[in-house]
């Protein structure tokens, strides 16, 4: 039995179809799919309509027979399952900072974040452009696309002076091991200030739900402490609406018995920063804690 594993093209999503074929107990053969999200470079994701940028055609092709497993970063999945599909596997959860990546000339240890005032700073998240606006009144953002080398290259070819990426992603493709970017400073932003995306650092294995043979290989890679922390995470999301381009973060971890959520969301202005902690025993639970306590802040007017 081969299985064929559906993956965007890009370098991290590669390495992440490599490192669940590498963990399968079957051999598996590799199929690249483009997404809507590969294909649309020009907008950022928040002027396109609709969910599922990175991951609808890799569905279309489990719905379509074209291949046995789709590999997604969690966090692109939209919080509506597909009919006929299924998550049969959340694989233990990587590192879920976002990290600053700066030009040399633009490092301050001192300062904030350890930039310097007037930076230029790249991203298309509007989660990641509302906090660092919370945080850092005196930057300039620029929306850029593209995979994580393309946005590295435009912090060395001037075009900006910083780019946020997710820790995991700089992990995964060890680029700090890479000579090309040895001068660059990598500084990881405590989750208090930069809370990441509902499920950022977990991968998602999908089938479809009457393929048993392939659930049951998929069986023994499923982690379920990570999939009860980002089910809290997702669910909360999927109450404002469920869209991966919120300027929503949320954060579960479980500690013993004990689930904390931390929950935020930003002006897009950076006038003002809105959180929930809400500690618990069950994710459906914390999540409406979290989601009460956000409206009660006047969250919805910035989802």
């Amino acid at each position: 039995m081969t299985l064929r594993i559906g993956s965007r093209g890009s370098d991290l999503a590669l390495w992440q179809a490599n490192h669940v074929a590498n963990l399968l107990s079957e051999p598996g053969e590799i199929i690249i799919i483009k997404t809507a999200g590969d294909k649309i470079q020009h907008l950022s994701l928040d002027k396109v309509e609709g969910k599922g940028f990175f991951t609808t055609e890799l569905e279309t092709a489990l719905h379509e027979n074209q291949i046995d497993i789709a590999v997604h970063s969690h966090k692109d999945l939209p919080t509506e399952d597909p009919s006929g599909l299924q998550i049969a596997a959340v694989l233990p959860r990587g590192p879920v900072q976002d990290t600053l990546v700066i030009h040399p000339d633009w490092h301050d240890p001192n300062a904030d974040f350890e930039i310097k005032k007037n930076a230029i700073v790249g991203t298309s998240s509007l989660r990641r452009q509302a906090q660092l606006r919370t945080s850092l009144a005196e930057i300039e953002l620029k929306p850029i696309r593209g995979n994580v080398p393309t946005r590295i290259q435009k912090i060395l070819s001037a075009e900006v002076h910083a780019v946020v990426l997710a820790q995991a992603g700089i992990e995964r493709l060890k680029l700090k091991e890479q000579s090309a970017y040895s001068n660059l400073v990598f500084h990881c932003l405590p989750v208090e200030s930069a809370c990441p995306p509902p499920a950022q650092g977990a991968l998602a294995i999908q089938c479809r739900s009457d393929d048993t043979k392939t659930l049951d290989v998929l069986a023994p890679l499923h982690c379920p402490q990570t999939a009860e922390e980002i089910a809290c995470e997702r669910l909360l999301l999927s109450f404002f609406g469920g869209g991966c381009h919120l300027p929503l973060g949320a954060y579960a971890r479980r500690e013993g018995k004990t689930l904390i959520l931390l929950a935020t969301v930003d002006a897009p202005d950076g006038s003002e920063k809105l959180g929930a902690q809400i500690h618990g025993a069950i994710p459906e639970e914390i999540a409406e804690q979290a989601r009460q306590e956000l409206i009660k802040q006047g969250a919805e007017k910035y989802l």
